[in-house]
C-alpha cells in the first residue's frame, strides 16, 4: 500500500519530465512540419497579386534563343523592352553578373555601358561568408555597395538584438556593371534547419550598416518610402498612401519575416509567368516594325521579376517551401515583394504561447480522463483534438501560425499519463477496499469477491468441510456487570487474538455472532485433512484463551471461558440472499451439528467437543473421552460426541 502511494506521488515529477522531454525533443521538428501542412491546407484562398509577374528564362527560351550562356546584350533587350516599350512600374533582376564573357567581350561592354540607363531596374547581389577574392579592392567594393541604396533605417531595437551577420563579403560583381547599375538588393534566401524556405530576410547588418533585399528595395521605389523604423519585433514604413508593418525576427544580424506563400497551379509558380524568349522576340519584332508575340499591355502597371529557371543546362533554380518541393527561386523574390505590397505576412505564435497551449491542453485532457468514465473521456479527448485542429486551421487561414501537431501529440500523452495515474489510483483504492473488506470478511471470502467482481451472483456448491463454533461461556451475565467500553475492549482483544489463529491453520472466518465465532475449514490443494486443521485451530484457541485469562485476572477483569464445537461433513457454501444484498455463508446439517455440539460444553462442563464424523478423521491424532448416545436436536438417532483431551505429537 505504502509502495503504491509513493508511486502515485512519484508520478507527478515523472509526468513533468515526460512533458518537458517530449516538448523539447519534438517542438522544433513538429512545429516545422505542422507549419508546412497547414500552409498547404489553407492555401486555396491565398492568391497572388495580378500586378506582380515573372519573366523567366525557361526551357522554351533556351529552345527559341539558343543555348546558355546567352550574350549579355540579350538582357539589354529584355530590360529595354520592359523599360521603354511597356508601362511596367518596376523590374527586378534576380541574377548575379560576376564573370566576364570572354567569348563575346563586345557584348559585355555594350551591356555594362548601358545598364545604368534603366531607372526601373533593381538587380541582385549576394552576401558571402568568405573573404573577397584576391584582386578585389574591399574598401572600394564596400563603398560602391553602400551607394546602391538610398534607404535609411532608424534602429530602435534593444542592444541585445543589435548584431552583425557573419558575412565577410558579397558577390564580386563585374566592376563596370557594379559601378553603372543604379540599384541593388540582396537575393540571399535563408533556409531552416530542415532545408525548407519559410522566411525572407529583409535587412542584413553588414559592416555596421543595413542593406535591403531585392524585394525591399523595389517596394521602397514603388511606394516612395525611403525611411523605415526598426523595432524589436517590426519594421515600420509610412507614406501618404502606404503603411508597412512587417513582423520580424532579429537573428544574428538578419532581420527576417515569415513568407506568406500563394497558391500554385503547377507547384513551381504562384505568379503569372512569361517566357523571356517571347519578350526578346516581341522586342525584335517591334524594332523591325512587325507584330510582337506579346502585346506590351500585358505588362501595364506590373512589377516584373526577371530570372532563370530551366530544367536544361543546369539553370534550375528551385527551393523547398511549405507549399511545394520545387518552388521557383524567382517566385520567392516576387512573393516577398507581393507580401510587402499587401502587408501580407505570416505571424508566428511565440514559443511561450505554444508551450502554455500544450500545458493547458495536457492538463485539460488529463483531468477529463481522470474524472470521467473511459468512453466519455475518450470521446471528449477526440472532440478536443478536432476542436483544436479547427482552431489551428482558422488561425492559419488568418496568417497566424500556431503549433498544430505538438498539442495534438500532447493530447495522446495526456491520455497515456492519465490512464497510468488512474491505474495506480484505482489499484490503490482497490487495495484499500480489500483491506477494509478484510475487516468484515475473511481474506478468502474477500479474495473470492474481488476475483469474481464482474460475475457475483446467487448460488454456490456443496462441499466437504469442517465447521468450528467457538462461544464465550455466560458472556451475557459477565457483560451485565461491566460498562460498555470494558465489554468492547475484552471482545476486541479476544477476537484479535483468535482470528489470526483461524487464518494460520487454514480456516475461513465466516462470521461473528455476538460473542461467538463461526469458522470453516475445507480441502485445499496441499491441505487434504480439514478436520485435523479445525482441531489444531481449536487447540491453539484454547491455549490462547488461557494466556488471556491470566492477563485479564492481573488486570482485574473477569475470568472468561470458551466452548468449542466441531463437526465435519457435507454443507452448502456460497451466496444467499437477493440480487441487491448477498451473504457468503455455509448452510447444512454439518453447521447445525457443530453449533449443537458446542452447546453441550455447558452440559458436560467441557471446553472442546467434536462430532463422530470429525473424530473418525482425526482419531489417530487425538486423545478423547467418548460421550455416548447424545441426542442432538434436529436428529432422529442418538450419536456419540467426543471431548478432546489433547493432541498427539504429530511429528
Amino acid at each position: 500500500m505504502e509502495f503504491r502511494q509513493k508511486n502515485i506521488k512519484f508520478l507527478f515529477p515523472v509526468f513533468t519530465f515526460i512533458f518537458i522531454v517530449v516538448y523539447v525533443l519534438t517542438s522544433s521538428f513538429l512545429q516545422l512540419k505542422s507549419y508546412n501542412i497547414m500552409n498547404r491546407l489553407t492555401l486555396e484562398k491565398s492568391i497572388s497579386s495580378d500586378n506582380v509577374v515573372l519573366l523567366v528564362i525557361d526551357d522554351k527560351s533556351l529552345h527559341d534563343i539558343g543555348r546558355w550562356p546567352w550574350k549579355r546584350e540579350y538582357y539589354l533587350e529584355i530590360f529595354d523592352y520592359i523599360e521603354n516599350y511597356t508601362d511596367a512600374k518596376l523590374m527586378g533582376y534576380d541574377g548575379l553578373i560576376m564573370a566576364p564573357d570572354s567569348e563575346y567581350p563586345n557584348s559585355d561592354k555594350k551591356f555594362f555601358d548601358s545598364v545604368g540607363n534603366f531607372k526601373k531596374l533593381t538587380a541582385g547581389v549576394a552576401f558571402a561568408y568568405n573573404e573577397f577574392e584576391k584582386g578585389i579592392d574591399k574598401n572600394e567594393y564596400n563603398k560602391l555597395l553602400k551607394s546602391k541604396s538610398d534607404i535609411k533605417i532608424i534602429d530602435k531595437r534593444q542592444e541585445k538584438y543589435k548584431k552583425e551577420t557573419a558575412f565577410k563579403s558579397f558577390t564580386a560583381l563585374q566592376k563596370q556593371y557594379f559601378k553603372n547599375i543604379k540599384s541593388l538588393g540582396f537575393v540571399n534566401v535563408p533556409e531552416d534547419s530542415d532545408g525548407y524556405i519559410r522566411k525572407a530576410s529583409q535587412l542584413i547588418n553588414y559592416n555596421g550598416d543595413f542593406y535591403p533585399s531585392l524585394g525591399f528595395v523595389m517596394y521602397s521605389k514603388y511606394t516612395g518610402i525611403k525611411e523605415y523604423i526598426l523595432t524589436d519585433n517590426h519594421i515600420w514604413g509610412f507614406s501618404n498612401k502606404h503603411t508597412l508593418k512587417i513582423p520580424t525576427l532579429s537573428e544574428n544580424g538578419f532581420i527576417s519575416n515569415y513568407i506568406s506563400y500563394y497558391k500554385t497551379n503547377d507547384g513551381v509558380y504562384s505568379h503569372k509567368k512569361y517566357s523571356a524568349s517571347d519578350v526578346i522576340m516581341s522586342y525584335r519584332a517591334l524594332k523591325n516594325g512587325e507584330k510582337p508575340i506579346l502585346d506590351s499591355s500585358v505588362f501595364k502597371d506590373k512589377i516584373v521579376f526577371i530570372g532563370a529557371n530551366a530544367n536544361a543546362q543546369a539553370l534550375a533554380d528551385t527551393g523547398r517551401t511549405p507549399v511545394s518541393e520545387n518552388f521557383s527561386g524567382l517566385d520567392i523574390q516576387a512573393t516577398n515583394f507581393n507580401n510587402l505590397l499587401a502587408n501580407d505576412f505570416f505571424r508566428i505564435a511565440s514559443p511561450l504561447y505554444n508551450f502554455l497551449t500544450c500545458i493547458l491542453i495536457f492538463l485539460s485532457v488529463f483531468l477529463l480522463v481522470c474524472i470521467m468514465p473511459i468512453v466519455p473521456a475518450l470521446l471528449s479527448s477526440i472532440c478536443i483534438m478536432f476542436a483544436y485542429a479547427l482552431f489551428a486551421f482558422f488561425m492559419y487561414s488568418n496568417k497566424i501560425a500556431v503549433s498544430l501537431i505538438l498539442p495534438e501529440l500532447f493530447i495522446l500523452v495526456a491520455i497515456a499519463c492519465a490512464y497510468s495515474y488512474r491505474y495506480l489510483i484505482e489499484d490503490s483504492k482497490k487495495e484499500k477496499i480489500q483491506n477494509a473488506m478484510g475487516k468484515y470478511l475473511s481474506y478468502d471470502v474477500m479474495q473470492n469477491v474481488v476475483q469474481n467482481i464482474d460475475n457475483i451472483e446467487l448460488g454456490g456448491k456443496r462441499a466437504d468441510i469442517s465447521v468450528l463454533f467457538a462461544d464465550i461461556r455466560n458472556f451475557t451475565s459477565i457483560s451485565e456487570s461491566m460498562d460498555a467500553n470494558s465489554v468492547t475492549d475484552i471482545l476486541n482483544e479476544y477476537f484479535s487474538a483468535l482470528v489470526p489463529i483461524i487464518e494460520q491453520t487454514g480456516g475461513i472466518l465466516n462470521k461473528f455472532m455476538g460473542d461467538a465465532v463461526l469458522a470453516i475449514f475445507k480441502d485445499e490443494k496441499n491441505n487434504s485433512n480439514h478436520a485435523l486443521n479445525a482441531v489444531k485451530c481449536a487447540n491453539k484457541m484454547l491455549k490462547k484463551v488461557k494466556h488471556l485469562q491470566e492477563k485479564w485476572i492481573d488486570e482485574g477483569k473477569p475470568k472468561i471461558e470458551i466452548g468449542i464445537g466441531i463437526s465435519s461433513g457435507e454443507a452448502f457454501i456460497g451466496n444467499i440472499g437477493s440480487k441487491e444484498r448477498l451473504e457468503y455463508t455455509v448452510i447444512g446439517d454439518t453447521v447445525n451439528t457443530a453449533s449443537r455440539i458446542e452447546n453441550y460444553n455447558k452440559v458436560y462442563h467441557t471446553n472442546f467437543l467434536i462430532s463422530e464424523t470429525t473424530y473418525e478423521r482425526v482419531k489417530k491424532y487425538v486423545d478423547v473421552i467418548t460421550i455416548k448416545n447424545v441426542l442432538i436436536r434436529g436428529k432422529t438417532n442418538r450419536i456419540n460426541i467426543y471431548e478432546v483431551i489433547r493432541l498427539v505429537d504429530l511429528n
